[in-house]
This record gives C-alpha cells, sequence and structure tokens, in this order.
C-alpha cells in the first residue's frame, strides 16, 4: 500500500514540481524580463542566459538542478535507492517541465541522474565534454548523450529490465522534446545579455552548421518552400544549389561561407513556416532579392527578406486567412542565367477540370511572369496517360521551343504524381542546357480533389436528393467509425461527411481527404483504389504506420472476427428485421407508421453498412495477400450470379418441355401445360426471391425487378432462345479458403443490403402514394426530390414553410436532375469545391485504342451496341460488344448474353466484372468516355487481359 501511495504520489508531485515556473519569477524578479514573450519563448536555463546575464542564468541552474534532486529523492522516500522509480519520477517531472513550464528540463535530467546514478553521470559527462571540445556541436553532443546514457544503464543494470525501459523512455521523451522547441542559445548573439554575448558568440560559432538543400528538411523549421525544394532535390530533379537559414539564425557563418559575384550571383528568398502549403500559398506577400553579387549586398538582403514577415501586407494576409504568426527561414541560392522561365499549372486553374497543363512563359528571368509586369506566352499542353503511354496535343503558339514546353508540362505531371495527385505550381527556368525547378507548391484553389473513381461503382448514374441524404450519412459515417477505429482522438476534429459530395448530381469521393487520413494511419493514400480496382500503390509512410500499428492491430482483429459477427447479427437482426418488413402491410400504414419504418430499415442498413464496406475489403486484402488469380474465385453466392443460375436452369427446362419456341408466346405456351404451368411458377418464385435486385441498387429511386416484371420476361425469353451458356463455377472451381470465405460473406453480405434497401425504397413509394392522394406531391417520383430530413418534418408537420413551398422546390430540383441527366461526358476528377459546367476534354483516338482495366481475361471482335439503361437492352447476342455507363447486379441476365463488355466505370470487383468472369466473357471496365465515343454497329476487338479496346471506327 506504501508504494501505491508512492507511485501516486511521483505521479502528481513531480509533474507540478516541473511546472513551477522558477526561472520566469527570477528573471522577472531581477531584470524585470518576461521570458515567455521573448526570443523563442521558451522558460528555460540558456533563456535565462541568454535575456536575463550571468546571475539570472546561475540562478536558473541551481532552481532546476533543485526540481531533478527532489525528484529522485521524493521518490527514494517510497522506494529502494537506485530503483528504477527514480527514472520515473524524472520522465514526469520532464512531462510537467515541457507541458506547463515551456522548458526542456535538461538541467533536471541532469542533475537528478547525477544522484541517481553518478558513475554513470560522470561518465556521460567527460565524453560529452571531450566530444564538444572535438565536434563543436552542441546538437550532436546533445543527441549524443540521449542514445549513450540509456545504453550505459543497458550494459550495467542489464538484470533490471524495468530500469532500461525507464531509461530508453527518459531519453526517447527528451529527444521528442528537443525536436518540438526551438534553442534560444541558436538566436544571434549580439542580441544577447551583454554579460554573455561573448559566451554566446563562442557557443554560435561552434555550434552552427550550414545547412544545405541536400539536407532532409522539415518544413515545421525551415518553411514549406527550401522543405519541398530540398525533397525535389533528393528525388533527382534539377534545383539549383541552394543554403537554408533557419529563424533567428545568425547568417554571418553563412556570410563568410559564400562567395556571390557578379559572375556568380545569388537569390535570397523566403521560405517562411507555413508559405507554399496546401492551406496558403502567400504568393508575393513576401520579398525576394535577385542578383546579390557582394557579401554586404547579401547581408541586407537576408534582413530584407527577414524583414518582409512583418509588412503589413503580409500580417494582413495570415490574419485574413486566420493563420498563426510563425517565422521566416531564408532560403538562398545561385541565380540561374536563365534564356527561358515561367510557371506551369499541372491542372488548369480555370476550368478546374481536364488533362491540360497550362504554361506560361517568357525569354529571360521568372519574376517577370509572377511579377505582372510582363504579358508571357500561355501554352495548353493535353498530358494523357502515363509516362510510357502520354500523348501531347499543344494548344498556343510563340517563342518558346515546342520540345522545352513539352518537356515542362512533363515535369509538372510528375512533380503531381510525386504529390499522390495534388495539383501543382511549378516555378521553373531553363539556362540553355537545364531544366531547373525553382519551386514548387499546391494549387490551393484546386483543392479538394474529388474522384468519380469507386464512387460512379458504390452509387452511379444522376443521384436524387433523397438517395443521397440517406447514402451519404450512412456511407461516411460508417467510414468515420472505421478510420476512428486506427486513430482515435485524431479524428476528433474531422467532418467524415466531407468525404463525398455530388457534382452534376453524380457522386464524387473527396481523394484528398482520403488521402491524408490513409497517410495519417501509415497508409498508401492509394490503398483504396489499390484494393477495389487494382492501382498502383505506393510504399506507406513506416513512421505513421509503427506510431498507428496498435489501431491497425484493432481493425485486423475486426477483419478477422468479421464472419463470426455477421453470423450473429444475421441470426439476431437481419432476419427478424427482414421477416417483419416483409410480412408488414404497408398499404395500410399511416405515415407516422411508414416513418417508423424507415427508421427500423436505417438502423439496420447503418449495421450493414459495416459489413458492405468491410467485407469486399476484407476479400481484396486477402486475395492481394494470397496472390488467388480474379478466375480462381467463385461468386455464385452473389445475387447477381446466382439470380443468373436460376434463370439459366429454367430457360433448359423451357427448351427441353416446347418443342417450337415462339418468342412472343413463350409465357402462353408454358400455360397450356401443367409442366409448363411449373415452370411458371418457378418463374415467378425467381422473381419474388430476386425482386430486390435493380441497375442501380444502392439507388432507391430507381425500380426493382419486382416493379418491372416485364424487363425479367424478356430477358428470360432471351434466355430461352439463346444457345447454352457456360457456367464456369458448375466445372469444379469452387472451393473454400481464405479468400473464398470472404468472397461468399461478401455475396451474402450483398443480399442482405440489397433486400434492406428495396424495402426502404418500397416504403416511401407508400408514403408517396399517400402524399399524392392528399394533394402535397404532384407527379409520380417527386418524393425522390426530397431529402430524409424534409420528409421527417412534414410527417410530423413541424415546418410549415416547407409545406407552402414544396411545389417550387421539387420543380427547381426537377429541372436541376434533368439539366444534369443531359450531361454526357462527367469529368472523372473534379478540382475545388465549385467546379464549372463540364468541358469536353480530348480524348486520344489517334492509335485507335481505349484503355481500361482488365477485368476478365479473353479476347472477342464484335459490334458495339451501346446501353445506358435496362430499359434499352433491346436484342443482344454472343456477336454483341455490350457497352454501358456501369453495372450493378440487376444487369446480370443481360451481360450474360453479350459476347464482351465495355463499361465506364467499375473495377475487378465490380459486378459486372464478376458476373463476365464467372460466364468467360471478356470484359474491360473502366474506359472513359466509351458510351460517348463508341457507336451502334462499330466494330471493336477487346482484351479482358490488357484492359484494351481497339477500334476500327472512331468519333471524336
Amino acid at each position: 500500500m506504501f508504494e501505491l501511495w508512492g507511485l501516486l504520489v511521483i505521479l502528481i508531485t513531480c509533474p507540478i514540481l516541473g511546472a513551477i515556473p522558477l526561472i520566469s519569477w527570477i528573471a522577472y524578479a531581477l531584470k524585470r524580463q518576461r521570458l515567455e514573450q521573448m526570443g523563442t519563448r521558451n522558460v528555460s536555463v540558456s533563456a535565462a542566459f541568454y535575456h536575463g546575464g550571468k546571475l539570472v542564468g546561475i540562478l536558473a541552474v541551481l532552481s532546476e538542478a533543485f526540481k531533478g534532486i527532489a525528484a529522485v529523492l521524493i521518490a527514494r522516500f517510497f522506494f529502494p535507492e537506485g530503483s528504477f522509480w527514480e527514472l520515473i519520477a524524472l520522465i514526469a517531472l520532464v512531462a510537467g517541465r515541457y507541458g506547463l513550464g515551456r522548458g526542456a528540463g535538461t538541467t533536471n535530467v541532469v542533475w537528478g541522474f547525477l544522484v541517481h546514478d553518478p558513475l554513470i553521470a560522470v561518465f556521460v559527462s567527460l565524453v560529452a565534454a571531450t566530444g564538444f571540445i572535438v565536434l563543436r556541436s552542441r546538437t550532436a553532443i546533445k543527441f549524443g548523450v540521449l542514445i549513450l546514457f540509456p545504453v550505459l544503464v543497458a550494459l550495467l543494470h542489464s538484470d533490471e529490465f524495468p530500469k532500461i525501459v525507464a531509461a530508453f523512455t527518459l531519453a526517447g521523451l527528451m529527444g521528442w522534446i528537443y525536436r518540438q522547441i526551438p534553442d534560444d542559445m541558436n538566436l544571434p548573439a549580439q542580441e544577447s545579455d551583454n554579460e554573455t554575448q561573448p559566451v554566446m558568440e563562442y557557443l554560435n560559432r561552434s555550434q552552427q552548421t550550414i545547412i544545405t538543400l541536400d539536407d532532409d528538411l522539415e518544413s515545421e523549421t525551415f518553411g514549406a518552400k527550401a522543405t519541398t525544394l530540398s525533397q525535389v532535390k533528393r528525388w533527382g530533379y534539377p534545383v539549383p544549389k541552394g543554403w537554408v537559414l533557419a529563424p533567428f539564425d545568425d547568417p554571418q557563418t553563412l556570410v563568410n561561407y559564400l562567395q556571390p559575384s557578379p559572375l556568380s550571383p545569388l537569390v535570397v528568398r523566403s521560405s517562411a513556416i507555413g508559405e507554399d502549403s496546401e492551406q496558403a500559398s502567400a504568393a508575393g506577400q513576401y520579398e525576394t532579392v535577385l542578383n546579390v553579387t557582394n557579401k554586404p549586398e547579401l547581408v541586407a538582403a537576408i534582413a530584407q527578406v527577414r524583414e518582409s514577415y512583418n509588412h503589413p501586407g503580409a500580417v494582413q494576409y495570415r490574419q485574413d486567412l486566420g493563420a498563426k504568426d510563425a517565422a521566416m527561414s531564408v532560403l538562398i541560392q545561385a541565380q540561374v542565367q536563365s534564356v527561358f522561365s515561367g510557371v506551369a499549372f499541372s491542372r488548369d486553374p480555370i476550368s478546374q477540370q481536364g488533362e491540360a497543363v497550362v504554361i506560361e512563359a517568357v525569354s529571360g528571368s521568372p519574376s517577370q511572369v509572377v511579377s505582372g509586369k510582363v504579358t508571357p506566352e500561355q501554352y495548353r499542353v493535353f498530358v494523357v496517360g502515363d509516362d510510357k503511354l502520354s500523348t501531347v496535343k499543344f494548344e498556343g503558339e510563340g517563342k518558346i521551343p515546342q520540345p522545352l514546353i513539352k518537356q515542362v508540362a512533363y515535369l509538372a505531371r510528375r512533380l503531381e504524381k510525386r504529390y499522390y495527385g495534388t495539383p501543382q505550381d511549378v516555378e521553373w527556368s531553363y539556362d540553355g542546357q537545364t531544366l531547373w525547378v525553382l519551386q514548387t507548391r499546391p494549387i490551393t484553389t484546386l483543392l479538394p480533389i474529388w474522384t468519380r473513381k469507386i464512387a460512379a461503382e458504390v452509387i452511379p448514374g444522376v443521384i436524387h436528393p433523397l438517395t443521397w441524404s440517406i447514402n451519404l450519412p450512412l456511407t461516411c459515417g460508417m467510414w468515420g467509425e472505421l478510420f476512428t477505429i486506427v486513430l482515435g482522438e485524431k479524428t476528433r476534429d474531422l467532418d467524415f461527411n466531407k468525404m463525398a459530395t455530388l457534382h452534376y448530381s453524380r457522386a464524387y469521393f473527396n481523394a484528398t481527404f482520403l488521402g491524408e487520413v490513409f497517410l495519417e494511419m501509415g497508409l498508401p493514400p492509394e490503398s483504396l483504389d489499390f484494393l477495389t480496382r487494382g492501382a498502383k500503390m505506393s510504399k506507406p509512410p513506416l513512421t505513421s504506420t509503427w506510431e498507428n500499428l496498435p489501431g491497425l492491430t484493432k481493425l485486423l482483429q475486426r477483419e478477422i472476427s468479421l464472419e463470426k459477427e455477421f453470423k450473429q447479427d444475421y441470426q439476431t437482426r437481419f432476419i427478424p428485421g427482414l421477416a417483419k418488413l416483409t410480412h408488414e402491410d404497408i398499404d395500410k400504414l399511416s405515415p407516422s407508421q411508414l416513418l417508423s419504418r424507415v427508421d427500423l430499415i436505417l438502423e439496420l442498413l447503418n449495421q450493414g453498412t459495416y459489413y458492405s464496406i468491410l467485407s469486399p475489403l476484407s476479400a481484396a486484402i486477402r486475395q492481394a495477400i494470397s496472390g488467388v488469380k480474379d478466375e480462381n474465385i467463385d461468386h455464385s453466392i452473389t445475387p447477381e450470379v446466382s439470380s443468373l443460375r436460376s434463370l439459366r436452369i429454367l430457360a433448359a427446362d423451357v427448351k427441353e418441355l416446347l418443342p417450337e419456341i415462339e418468342p412472343e408466346r413463350v409465357f402462353e405456351q408454358l400455360a397450356e401445360t401443367p409442366e409448363g404451368q411449373g415452370i411458371l411458377d418457378d418463374f415467378n418464385e425467381i422473381l419474388e426471391d430476386y425482386g430486390y435486385l435493380s441497375e442501380v441498387g444502392t439507388d432507391i429511386s430507381v425500380p426493382r425487378w419486382k416493379e418491372q416484371p416485364h424487363l425479367v420476361r424478356q430477358l428470360f425469353i432471351q434466355l430461352v432462345q439463346g444457345e447454352e451458356i457456360a457456367n464456369i463455377t458448375e466445372s469444379g472451381k469452387r472451393k473454400q479458403g481464405f479468400v473464398q470465405n470472404r468472397v461468399d460473406l461478401k455475396g451474402r453480405v450483398t443480399e442482405v443490403y440489397s433486400r434492406l434497401l428495396a424495402e426502404l425504397r418500397w416504403t416511401f413509394l407508400a408514403l408517396e402514394t399517400i402524399w399524392l392522394r392528399d394533394g402535397l406531391l404532384k407527379k409520380k417520383g417527386d418524393i425522390f426530390f426530397l431529402k430524409l430530413g424534409e420528409i421527417r418534418r412534414l410527417c410530423a408537420n413541424a415546418d410549415s414553410e416547407l409545406r407552402n413551398q414544396i411545389t417550387e422546390i421539387l420543380e427547381h430540383r426537377r429541372s436541376q436532375f434533368i439539366q444534369d441527366q443531359e450531361i454526357t461526358e462527367i469529368p472523372p476528377l473534379v478540382y475545388g469545391n465549385n467546379p464549372p459546367h463540364p468541358i469536353t476534354t480530348p480524348i486520344d483516338t489517334s492509335d485507335h485504342i481505349l484503355l481500361g482495366i482488365p477485368a476478365s481475361q479473353g479476347q472477342v471482335t464484335g459490334q458495339v451496341k451501346v446501353v445506358r439503361s435496362l430499359q434499352e437492352v433491346g436484342e443482344i447476342n454472343k456477336q454483341t460488344i455490350l457497352v454501358v455507363p456501369y453495372t450493378d447486379s440487376g444487369w446480370a441476365a443481360i451481360l450474360v448474353r453479350a459476347g464482351g463488355v465495355i463499361a465506364e466505370a467499375g473495377g475487378k470487383l465490380s459486378h459486372g466484372a464478376i458476373v463476365a468472369r464467372e460466364y468467360g466473357i471478356p470484359a474491360v471496365m473502366d474506359v472513359r468516355g466509351a458510351t460517348y465515343l463508341l457507336q451502334d454497329g462499330q466494330q471493336v476487338k477487346i482484351d479482358g487481359s490488357k484492359g484494351i479496346v481497339e477500334l476500327e471506327e472512331f468519333r471524336i
């Protein structure tokens, strides 16, 4: 019990002891100085010496030494002398010192450790003193000591594991604190107290090292501009040689080192903390000084750039953005003798879409472009594809050589790719031999980036307000819960509803937001695209991965227990819930009862969304790990495949029963015999079992099979007329295993989720019938132009203004929906939150080839038939290459009749790809512009193994 009290005293008393601002009191009492408002704003021993002089500094050392010794003695009062609890007391003291006292705690630890283990403390001190004489680097010695003393503890106390852990923890904490706060010793010596100025000058001369762009810099210290250029330089791009001064660094050492001259001029540039970031570019806010040809000019230029941080315009700019005041680093570079120069935008900042790289160029210095004093030549270069398959189209003429403009365009696009697709504003210069990168920064007006990839598969087509008001919180909310499992408290300030939005009434995912979250989780930003579409993936950031290992482990545990959890929920929640919904006569329910039914379905859908997200991701992860090929996976449990099998078997029975088939009278022929009537009963049972399917399962505004039985009858007749379809599944492909279990789970989840969405649709239709009868709504389908919250208020009679304006609201939304429906070319990427109307982006067909994602292997040649909805089906046979905007489970019976499939949206896990692989039909997904580039009757050849569509005739 005594030791327990000791632990509580240490954990409470030592942080408070560390937080007591003795140094601050000493400095104010003797010099009337407030250290927290001076220099680096640290309250430390070095700050006391620097600002207060010798007496203040000595008293500061004594006060902090007292704290360190006191912490160790407090631990000794409760625990044996030399125990690891003394190090725990020092850790608690340092935590309080940093967290509340604005100091690093170095003096506390030095004196405390001297009392704890004098032998190690003295030895480390001697090594540190010797090392400083040789190396003359405070930083090297400081971090060297943090490595040496825990190693010595481990060697001398190898049998005391808790002490070893505590020593390494203390060293790690100190090292982390050193990286968080600046050191007052690095401030200019000439600004220190007169008594300590000679010592400061000596320490600065011995400490200051010259930082160059070859070093690995951090934006928190050196600003985004210098940090980015150092990164670009280390990637291998040509960047002029450069040196960097951190805030408060004395420039004299660097000035003495550099040799500017008329033949080798320098340029002095700002690199403020927060400049050139995704939050603010700060373009034109700070000074740049060109043509520095001697040392006095260099000193003056450095001072001029530093002073520009406090210019009224710059201060106002930061205030307008709500940015905190930070500090100014200075970047000094060799000045390029430019022949041509300019800026390049990797994406058009005006149109906010398309594949154009916009380049502005002049003869001479790039400062002419950004100054606005010279009108540059402008070029638009359309770059499509990766480096090996790129094609270029020029717009613009001038003096700048076309090969150079092409090189600049590729440079801009490659830098964009390096920065995970974030559009880049690149300042460049060409000296006659080398194309130099002078600067690259995000185009802040083009953020965030919105992508149709994946979104076009999850909820394709033009989306009604009601559908979106339900899907957005369900999907984004569940993703938020999954991210929170990994990131914990880091997600507290994130708004996960920003993950998705509607542009042109189509769904888009926030690629910028998702990329940042995945990086924060320690995963590559393309993780989702890699798992669902087979995209290439960059290397994960190992530091973040390590930091989030506990959270990722929790997520892995969820994946392992996924099937068990679903089985439990299936028995206790989904089956009872669906049974209740199925047997309820919704035509007899009142609006309030229908709304209660909606709430029940949404509750089940919320849990279903968890499984509908995790099950396909789990299957994709397992497939990626195991290397199982797509064609070796059995999807027979998925609704699209199982419904097809049932119809195909029934169609075979019809062929055996009817000697002569009359397509227009198949159902009448069957009704003429008892055997045929049995087949009709089976058909109606299939229609009932799979009546929840539709061409867009996730869109509740789209009719289900149950509502359009004539379409299913037409498809069934085509199956009866057609040749026997080979079913790969029945040839022995099915195997249980690591991957197959998750694919089966995904199929069962899809069925449950689709049934719930169908019930939700039918519930809203019942409510619409009541409101049509009461005159609140005027047309069928009106309810889908309302939002869920509006429906709730109307049911509760809680919004008279909405009720009075509902006709105008519905007409406006319907009109906008129809306008958006007529847009055929939907951009796959949209930059910024308010994109303009879509522009026509050229798609290169000069080589008669369109590229997509290989989804089902095999080659086939045939005639194109463009089908944009199930209502447009018509006649399809094995000579037909079906071209569709997207595929869902309801399309399965159509896809299986075709010789090949081309889809504008979708990946390897899309419904169309699954059906195509099950029935050996070559398929290519994600072929941009397929439904308007290809024409009915056009001859094409598709290669489902390579994702290539070869055209014989095409239009632009």
